[in-house]
Parts: C-alpha cells; structure tokens; sequence
C-alpha cells in the first residue's frame, strides 16, 4: 500500500505508465506543463512527517528542480541545520562516507535555471544556493556546487563565498581532521568565481591552498587559469607550476593554453 502517494506523483510517469528511476519523472517535467498538477501533492509529502525520509527527499528534490517556491524554501530551511533535515545521511557518499543530500539539492537548484525564469522564482533559486553556498565549509557537495553556479548567481553571492571560503580556510588552518575534501571543495567555489572576478578567484585559491595544498586541491585551482586570461591568472599558473607535481604542472599549462 502506497499510503503517501509517492508512486502516483513520481512513480508515474504524465502518461499514467509506471516508471524505474525517478529522476526520469522529474527531468521529464522539465518539458512538460502537466508537471504542475503535481505541486500539490509533492508539497504535502514533503512536510508529511510520517513519510519515509527517502521519499520526503525525492519530493523536494522534484520541487526544486521544477522552481517550484516550495521546493526552494525547503532547500533553504534544511541548510539551516544540515544534520536536522529530516532527510540527512538518506544519501551517503561512497568515497567519504558523509551525507550527500547537499549535492543532490545543488543539482536541482542548478537544473530549475530555466522554469525559474518562466515561473518567476529567479531570486527564490536564487537565495536556495545562497543557503548552500553557506554550509560548503561543513557540508560536502560531491564537486557539485563550484560547477553549478551561472555567472549571475556567483556575482550575486560574491560576498557569502568570500566569508565561506574564508571559514574553510579557518577550518584547515588549526589541521582538524576533515570529514571530506574540504580544501578541493572550496578551491572549486573559488574556481567559479574566476569569470567574474579573477583577481578574487585567485585570492580565494590561495587562501586555501596557503593551508592545504594537495595534489586534488592543486590540480582544481588550474580551473581558474583556464576560465580566465589576466595577469593575476597567468601569475598564479605559475605558483601551480611551483608548487605542484608533474601532474599539476601538466594541468597548468594545458589551462594556460
């Protein structure tokens, strides 16, 4: 017995035809306006507190994806406390053994770009990264978030990865024991910021990498000398080349062009 309803609102696809893999209800969505008649009962299983905590994540994570404001808010609310979200550690990351929800939330909030802008939720999906852009010293996102971010949301939230990278930097200065690999995590947030502001994106690096810089971390940070062709870029290109390996110098070079 389906007593919450998840398999008629994603086990189902708009054509009544039971389906495997949800993700290919909610990417079928993307296209297709009768996804709307959904929102409703998605938004009650997601605050239906006697639901499985796997399919309260998969509603929110289809909410989300389709801009929807209630899937943005709960984004919002479950990065307020990371390891009270009612779905917490539901995902588990092979490699670290840590939740992975985060990343997947990141996912969505990056694949609503385009219903956001029809559906007018921009600054919604907007302050939905921002609650995550917060927590990426603490939480892990599975080199999600760096790479997700447009240009627009990144000058948008300029100042939140600043303090975030700042806090993780703080975090590696005192050598505690990481769950993750926090450093390459918030060299990728810096990494995204190079299309906007290089000089900033360098700084940011540097930063981190002033504190851990190892052969993942090092080899990430190349991104910025790619995305961005100015002299702190160049200059910082050959800091990699300096410090890193064979292989770090090899993704230097190749960035450089």
């Amino acid at each position: 017995m389906d007593a919450s309803g998840f398999n008629a609102l994603l086990g189902t696809d708009f054509e009544g035809q039971p389906v495997s893999d949800v993700e290919d209800v909610i990417y079928e969505a993307l296209d297709d306006p009768r996804h709307c008649e959904r929102v409703p009962g998605l938004a009650g299983l997601l605050n239906d507190h006697s639901a499985q905590e796997r399919e309260r994540f998969l509603a929110c994570v289809a909410l989300t994806t389709w801009a929807e404001p209630a899937g943005f808010d709960a984004v919002i609310d479950a990065a307020r406390d990371p390891e009270r979200a009612p779905w917490y550690d539901v995902l588990i990351d092979r490699k670290f053994s840590v939740d992975n929800s985060f990343a997947q939330l990141s996912l969505a909030v990056s694949d609503s770009d385009v219903l956001a802008r029809e559906k007018k939720t921009w600054a919604l999906r907007t302050e939905a990264f921002r609650s995550l852009v917060r927590i990426a010293h603490r939480e892990h996102f599975d080199e999600k978030l760096g790479d997700l971010l447009d240009a627009q949301t990144v000058a948008d939230l300029l100042p939140d990865i600043r303090e975030v990278v700042a806090r993780g930097a703080a975090e590696l200065a005192v050598r505690r024991p990481q769950r993750f690999d926090l450093a390459t995590q918030l060299v990728d947030l810096a990494a995204a910021v190079a299309t906007v502001d290089a000089a900033t994106a360098v700084s940011l690096a540097q930063d981190v990498l002033s504190h851990e810089a190892g052969h993942r971390a090092l080899v990430h940070a190349a991104a910025i000398v790619q995305r961005a062709n100015t002299p702190e870029t160049r200059q910082f290109a050959d800091y990699l080349s300096t410090v890193g390996d064979d292989g770090v110098r090899a993704q230097a070079k190749q960035a450089l062009g």
